[in-house]
């Protein structure tokens, strides 16, 4: 009995202390679409438990809203569009990128390919559905500046997020502006038919969209954790574009109904390109380049309402210093 007993204990003793593991909650910009798969395919495959992380998702409502939670600590990660989130900093809210996705402009004018609308001159003549003030109609004038095309050469039509994707099936407007994996995958799971972009970042207007933020302050009080999760979306994100439908599946094995896997498929294919920096530097995913952040800057400045101050407090906005090395897996 005694020889049993230290036998136990000698086995606790070797096992050592369990390790910690860390309740992180990461909330996504919006209900979930093809582009959130990494971190449902992170999750699913272990990824984010191998760094001591048992990570809960959240769907949102708005990066606005999504970035006002993670200010206020309610979670502890967002993805959020960037220049939303910059809007917020430079009010003063104590939030910042750790980590940049989308670093191509996902921005496009989409509508039925059977339309044939391939380019900025096709547009002449059409009716655009838009939602006003969403981040592509305020990017829209440089669209229009960068391609030449005038106000004056199409119609215009106005709604929400819904009446815009309803006016583009219904045939009430050619086109509206969007994100193609999302308002894209949208339209194709209510009709059927495939849709094609008129890509914004193709006529030379650049700047970042997606990307992971968190409150400063957290960030400076918890630098490990914000590296291990890091380092996890990471290796996520990674994992995730070399099995896009084994990604899509992840989403609908979380959210049954979160969408179809052909369309969930697809969208996310179609935001793989995005985590490229334009310039065609190449390194690892969410590390993005000071030149790609000031032309974002210059763009909202310009035309997103960002206030001018923003250019001088730029490097406050974001950092790399939380992501893994630039080389290996």
């Amino acid at each position: 009995m005694l020889r049993t007993t230290c036998a136990a204990i000698f086995g606790v003793l070797l096992a050592g202390p369990a390790l910690a593991v860390d309740k992180v909650t990461l909330m996504l910009n919006w209900y979930v679409y093809s582009e959130h798969a990494p971190f449902y395919y992170g999750k699913e495959k272990g990824i984010y438990a191998a760094e001591g992380i048992d990570l809960e998702i959240q769907e949102g409502r708005g990066s606005a809203t999504a970035t006002q939670v993670v200010t206020a600590k309610t979670v502890q990660f967002g993805y959020v569009d960037v220049p939303t989130m910059m809007r917020a900093a430079v009010k003063g809210a104590p939030v910042m990128a750790v980590g940049v996705a989308l670093q191509t402009n996902p921005m496009s004018a989409m509508g039925f390919a059977e339309r044939n609308i391939r380019k900025p001159e096709d547009i002449k003549g059409k009716i655009i559905a838009t939602t006003p003030g969403d981040s592509p109609s305020q990017i829209w004038p440089l669209f229009l500046k960068k391609t030449g095309l005038k106000e004056t050469d199409f119609k215009t039509v106005s709604g929400d997020a819904v009446t815009k994707l309803n006016a583009v099936i219904n045939g009430q407007a050619d086109l509206l502006l969007g994100y193609v994996m999302d308002q894209g995958m949208k339209i194709k799971d209510a009709t059927g038919k495939d849709v094609f972009p008129v890509s914004f970042a193709d006529y030379g207007v650049n700047l970042v969209s997606s990307g992971i933020v968190a409150n400063t302050d957290y960030v400076k009080a918890n630098p490990d954790l914000v590296k291990r999760f890091m380092s996890a979306s990471t290796r996520s994100l990674e994992a995730a574009s070399k099995d896009p439908k084994g990604a899509a599946k992840a989403i609908l094995n979380a959210n049954p109904k979160g969408g179809k896997i052909e369309t969930l498929t697809q969208g996310f294919e179609l935001t793989i390109p995005l985590y490229k920096d334009p310039s065609g530097r190449k390194h690892r995913p969410f590390n993005v380049s000071d030149a790609n952040m000031l032309d974002t800057v210059n763009v909202m400045i310009e035309y997103g309402r960002l206030e001018a101050k923003a250019k001088d407090e730029l490097k406050t906005y974001y950092t790399n210093a939380y992501l893994p090395p630039a080389s290996g897996n």
